[in-house]
């Protein structure tokens, strides 16, 4: 973060100051984990379910902390954020935040984020969105970008009301891109997000069936998605997905110039010959206005084609030739984790970690990656998915996971495991497209899971496990790379 005294920060976010002088400087990282404070660092003392960060406050500053950004007085320099109150006069609350703490701190914190990216006036910002592959994608940007100058972005899919802010207050002068990540969960989320950090160039990758309970339908969630694109200036650059009629769309809710991407004609950055190795790793042509160049990635499966020419779409407009970026794109690799992890035990199994998240769009391009990396060799190797429940489907949830159930039979996928009640659709969805017994399996938890492939997977298979993340399934492929060393 940019040098700022406590009493700055308390005139920029409205608080007042406690127990210090105002004369102490923050010249280190904000964070809200007592662990991961760095000298002359702001701490932030957010509420949680568990601890409060008021209580820590005071270990924060003797860790090296400069200050601490608080909702009440603590027991060391501080500047107290004021309360958010709605149009009724009273105090804002956040859940499991019973008296307004962690809903003043975070409003503080947007405002202090405001500050710092209006003070870097040589800082670009870039904001992503989409249904699925928005962290993938985020990180394919930011390795792009990196070759161009000083680039911060995200861990994960660190992305809202905390995230995003924690995010751009980690631009510093020499920063050049701050690349963001934004999620929504209903509507207006993105569009307070663009506030916090206002974007230069937008892209929106897809609108498929993720938080279908909150939005209600596809065009609901592009309307959400759109707030995106129409927060881009003038002189900005939208980049959008021309083979998704929903993204392609949002062409007339913006003022930004219009890149198309994706593998249409009409797309201006576009992807022509592309071809899937043994590892389902794509190779294509890139083709751009300004020429054309070669793209082989080390990422696995065919959709990281799309995320790919978004990122390259990003750095074309930001200085980049086609050649630099084919080559970024090259070497770029898998950085977030349980994300279509690859890897392989010395028994030739083959594990696809890609448990982090699950919608039905991703979901389906997983299975798709599985069945090209079973199919890749002769005879094809045995094929297993490994699949939990997708959240935040709503009324859908039955039909949308019914659907993939029968995609796995369509896929001549030869093993489905379906872990947990709330994904037994699936395991019905493959009875009814292919008359599947034996072939799918309903087992209650993870732990049943890793034992039953455990004992069934023989040397050659290949596994892919996905669910939403809350179920926890990455444990399923660690447990199968742990089995064969014990």
């Amino acid at each position: 973060m940019i040098q700022l005294s406590l009493a700055e920060i308390a005139e920029v976010v409205g608080g007042t100051l406690h127990n210090a002088t105002g004369d102490e400087v923050v010249t280190g990282s904000v964070e809200f984990d007592t662990r991961k404070v760095t000298p002359g660092g702001l701490f932030l003392a957010l509420p949680g379910e568990r601890v409060d960060g008021h209580d820590f406050a005071a270990r924060a500053v003797a860790a090296g902390a400069a200050g601490v950004l608080a909702a009440r007085p603590v027991d060391a320099p501080a500047v107290i954020a004021p309360p958010v109150t709605g149009s009724d006069g009273h105090a804002l609350v956040l859940a499991g935040d019973a008296d307004g703490a962690g809903a003043a701190v975070l409003a503080a914190l947007a405002r202090l984020a405001r500050h710092v990216v209006d003070r870097l006036p040589d800082l670009t910002v870039v904001g992503v969105t989409g249904s699925s592959g928005k962290t993938s994608t985020k990180d394919l940007i930011a390795q792009v970008l990196t070759p161009l100058g000083e680039t911060i972005a995200p861990p994960g899919s660190f992305n809202n009301e905390l995230g995003h802010p924690w995010t751009a207050l980690r631009a510093t002068p020499d920063t050049r891109f701050l690349v963001l990540e934004l999620s929504a969960r209903g509507r207006g989320h993105i569009a307070g997000l663009c506030e916090v950090a206002p974007p230069r160039v937008g892209a929106v990758l897809n609108v498929g069936s993720a938080h279908l309970g909150e939005f209600g339908s596809r065009e609901g969630i592009a309307q959400a998605k759109g707030e995106l694109v129409e927060a881009l200036p003038e002189d900005g650059v939208a980049v959008l997905n021309a083979d998704d009629p929903l993204v392609a769309g949002m062409a007339s809710r913006t003022r930004a110039r219009v890149v198309l991407v994706g593998e249409s004609p009409r797309a201006a950055v576009r992807a022509a010959d592309v071809t899937l190795d043994e590892q389902a790793r794509a190779s294509f042509t890139l083709v751009t206005p300004r020429g054309e160049a070669p793209v082989r990635l080390a990422l696995h499966g065919p959709h990281q084609v799309g995320n790919a020419l978004t990122a390259a779409a990003i750095a074309l407009e930001l200085g980049a030739g086609p050649q630099q970026v084919a080559e970024a794109l090259g070497r770029a690799e898998r950085v977030s984790a349980h994300r279509m992890e690859v890897s392989e035990r010395p028994d030739g199994v083959t594990v696809v970690n890609d448990a982090y998240n699950a919608n039905p769009e991703s979901v389906r391009a997983a299975l798709k990656a599985l069945a090209t990396i079973s199919r890749a060799t002769s005879p094809a190797r045995r094929s297993w998915a490994v699949l939990g429940p997708m959240a935040e489907l709503g009324a859908d949830h039955v039909r949308a996971h019914d659907e993939i159930g029968r995609l796995v039979v369509r896929l001549d996928i030869n093993k489905l495991v379906v872990v947990g009640e709330d994904a037994r659709a699936m395991r019905q969805g493959a009875h009814l497209e292919g008359s599947w017994g034996e072939e799918a399996i309903l087992v209650p938890d993870v732990a049943a899971a890793a034992e039953l492939l455990r004992d069934e997977v023989r040397p050659g298979d290949v596994v892919l496990v996905k669910a939403s993340n809350s179920y926890g399934l990455w444990r399923v492929a660690e447990a199968l790379l742990e089995a064969v060393s014990k």
